[in-house]
Formats: C-alpha cells, structure tokens, sequence
C-alpha cells in the first residue's frame, strides 16, 4: 500500500493506494513540524490515521506546509517511521505538491491560495524558481490568513461600513480582549484569522470587501505571479481561497494581464494520479 499525503494549516488529506488500485480516503488535523514536536505528530497518526490503516504500508509520499528543510523532514521520517517502521517514507513540501498535481509533468506557474500563499515556476520535473512566501506578517498575499488579517484590523479600527460590522456582531459577537488573545496568545493565529474567510466569501458583493479581495489578490499577483514568466505561461492555483473566490481572481489577474489555467480546490487527487503514473 502506498499512501499519499497532503496537509495543509488544518488538515491532512489522505489517500491509501491498495494493491488492487483502489484508493482509500482518509482525513486527520494538520501535521505541519514547523509547530509540532515529534510526540505531538506521531499521536496524531496513531490515534487518528492508523485506525483506518488495514494494510502494511510500504511507501509514504508526504506534501506539507513546514517541509521547508531537511531538519524537518528528518523530524517527519522519524515520526513515520515508528508509526510505519516497514515503509519508505519521503517528505515534499505542500508547494511542490501544487505543481505535480496541477502541472503534472509539464512546465508552468503553480501556486498556493489557501491558508497560506506560495507559487513557484516548475519545469515538469521540479521547482525552479520560488518567490518566498514570507508568512501572513510579512507575505502570503492573498491567503485566507491575511484576508482574515486586514478585515479583523478594519473591524477593529472602525473601518467598516456600519451595515458590514452589524453582520459581523451578529454572526461571531467578538470583543477586542477575545481576538487578542487567540492572535497573540494562543496556537495557529493564521489559522484562526483564516476562518473569516468564510464571512468575506458570503459578502463578497459588499463593496467594502470587494475592494479588500481585489487589493488583496492583486498583491498576490504583483509581488508574486509578476516575477516569473507570466507572459509566457499560465498561472495555475490550488486551495480553498483559489476556489472559493476563483471569479475574482480571473478578473483581477486578467486586469494584471495574466491569464488563468487550472484552479482546484484540493492537489490531492492530481497527486494520486502523478504517483500512479511513475
């Protein structure tokens, strides 16, 4: 059995290739060794992946948010290794993850809308060139964390159009002490501030969070997409945000004078089929 691995900020989606070509579906929280010690990860697959697991695993192909060293696949390797000791296990980061599943085996611009926000150029076989993402303080345009990011500072410094700040207090009645403490106090801020997200998509015709989507996304593409090839090649997107708010990012990036290929939601099956097809 093989098993395929992308994870994200929230979550890992598995899939579990039997020896038979059936593919299994198998879904736990977010394992990222940026944030996790080792103990913490290899509970996670214990409780949460191997119950599921009915077959020996002999190889593990894992694409993840924090793969950004060898010091933290190494962390990754141990941790599948007690969890999986007869399986070969490597470890890739989520941004590779994007271009072999929406390039495939051809050149091109992929990248991240999520969570979090990377790209890259990839010639088909590996990635060649990386603007850095920079996280939501210093990067990731574009990503759910900094939407949430810079609508949650307009709720706080009373920018907000009143109508748009009556829906919000009506659907999560947050005060300044509540935010504060989950940002500055408490595990994941960036995930935290990417639930908001969800609220930016349901009003995303108020004028007040058009105006942030399309500054947003257009900084996404300027201070990103613009420093590679982009003439020459489409742009390809992978993530929730890229999905949710795909009609937006077209115009935007038509305005930019970039053109648009593939947009998914999640790389997990183009994953499936790379692995399958090498």
């Amino acid at each position: 059995m093989q098993l395929i691995a992308d994870s994200g900020s929230t979550k890992v989606d598995w899939r579990a290739i039997h020896s038979d070509g059936s593919v299994q579906k198998i879904t736990t929280a977010g394992i990222n060794p940026f944030f996790q010690t080792e103990e913490q990860i290899i509970y996670e697959l214990e409780q949460h992946l191997l119950p599921d697991i009915s077959a020996t695993v002999k190889e593990i192909h894992f694409y993840g948010a924090g793969v950004a060293s060898p010091e933290k696949i190494q962390v990754l390797q141990n941790c599948f290794r007690k969890v999986f000791p007869k399986a070969m296990a490597s470890a890739y980061t989520d941004l590779l993850a994007a271009a072999r599943s929406l390039c495939g085996k051809k050149a091109g611009i992929a990248a991240i809308l999520g969570t979090g926000a990377n790209s890259c150029f990839y010639d088909g076989n590996e990635i060649v060139d990386n603007v850095p993402a920079c996280g939501y303080i210093l990067g990731d345009e574009g990503s759910g964390a900094v939407l949430g990011r810079k609508f949650i500072s307009d709720y706080l410094k009373r920018q907000l159009p009143q109508d748009l700040n009556d829906l919000f207090n009506e659907k999560y009645g947050l005060n300044y002490g509540t935010i504060i403490e989950r940002v500055y106090r408490q595990p994941f801020p960036n995930r935290y501030l990417a639930t908001f997200s969800v609220f930016l998509n349901e009003n995303k015709s108020n004028p007040h969070v058009q105006k942030l989507l399309r500054e947003s996304f257009g900084e996404f593409f300027t201070r990103n997409i613009m420093q590679y090839d982009y003439k020459k090649h489409k742009v390809n997107l992978v993530g929730s945000v890229a999905y949710y708010y795909k009609d937006i990012i077209t115009e935007v990036a038509t305005s930019h004078g970039v053109k648009i290929g593939t947009i998914l939601r999640s790389p997990i099956d183009g994953l499936v089929e790379f692995h399958k097809s090498i």
